[in-house]
């Protein structure tokens, strides 16, 4: 098994990469905008922001799903 801080990392690092396509898209020329947008808006920005919330917030969704909060 990963250890916390392993996970940890792990999400840091997809979270980093499913940026970069981001700063591509705004410092593209305009002209290629278009075939980058519907790739961004579907589906880099949407990982971006689950993985972003998972690193702020996971550690409560993990309590609440714990088995030990089941058990209570």
């Amino acid at each position: 098994m990963m250890s916390e801080a392993a996970k940890r990392s792990m999400l840091r690092w997809i979270h980093i990469v499913f940026g970069i396509p981001i700063v591509g898209y705004i410092y593209s020329p305009f002209e290629q905008i278009p075939n980058y947008a519907p790739a961004v808006r579907f589906v880099f920005v949407p990982l971006l922001v689950l993985s972003g919330l998972w690193l702020w917030k996971g550690h409560l969704v993990r309590r609440l799903f714990s088995k030990r909060a089941l058990m209570d």
